[in-house]
C-alpha cells in the first residue's frame, strides 16, 4: 500500500471512532495519536507536493480552534504559514497575495466580520480556497454564500474530511 493510501486509511479510520460531536479535547487526541502513528510510519504527507495554507483569525484574540487545525494541517502533512490571531484584512490579502496559498483558513467568532470576509475573498487569488469555521456559520447560515467562503467546517473533523477529499484530486 502507498505511504498516503495508507496515511489516508488511519486517518478515516480514526475519524470514524470520533463521536459526532467531538470535544476539543477528543479533536486534540485523535490528532495527536494521528501524528504519533504518521512518524511511527515515517509518512509525511497525503501529497506527494503538499499544498500551502495561510491561516489567521480576524477576531478572535484565543486562537483555540486555529491550534487544534494547525494539528490537523500538521496530520495532513500541509505546508502552513500561520499568521495568528487578530489579523487585519490587509494582512491575511497581503499574505495570500505573496505565497498564494491554495487554502486560506479562517476563525470567525463576530457578525462584524462579513465586509472584511467579503474583501478578502474579493483581493486573494481567485483558486485560493476559503476555509472557514466558528460558530458565527451555524447563527447565519447564509454568510458563507455571501462571503465567498468556499467550505465551512464545523469543526476539525470536518476540515479533515475536506482534506481527504482534497487529495483525491
Amino acid at each position: 500500500m502507498q505511504p498516503a493510501a495508507s496515511l489516508k486509511q488511519q486517518i478515516e479510520q480514526t475519524l470514524q471512532q470520533l463521536p459526532e460531536r467531538p470535544s476539543r479535547n477528543q479533536l486534540v487526541d485523535a490528532a495527536e495519536s494521528l501524528t504519533s502513528w504518521k512518524l511511527d510510519h515515517g509518512i509525511e504527507s497525503l501529497w506527494e507536493s503538499p499544498p500551502l495554507m495561510v491561516t489567521a483569525t480576524l477576531d478572535d484574540g484565543w486562537g483555540h480552534g486555529l491550534a487544534v487545525i494547525h494539528l490537523y494541517a500538521e496530520v495532513a502533512g500541509l505546508r502552513l504559514i500561520p499568521l495568528g490571531v487578530l489579523q487585519p484584512p490587509e494582512t491575511v490579502i497581503a499574505a495570500c497575495r505573496q505565497h498564494h496559498p491554495a487554502i486560506l483558513g479562517l476563525t470567525v467568532l463576530q457578525f462584524d466580520t462579513e465586509d472584511d470576509l467579503i474583501r478578502i475573498r474579493n483581493q486573494i487569488p481567485a483558486d485560493t480556497r476559503i476555509v472557514a469555521g466558528g460558530p458565527l456559520f451555524g447563527a447565519d447560515p447564509e454568510l458563507a454564500e455571501r462571503a465567498g467562503i468556499d467550505i465551512v467546517a464545523k469543526n476539525a473533523a470536518a476540515f479533515m474530511m475536506y482534506l481527504l477529499e482534497l487529495s483525491r484530486h
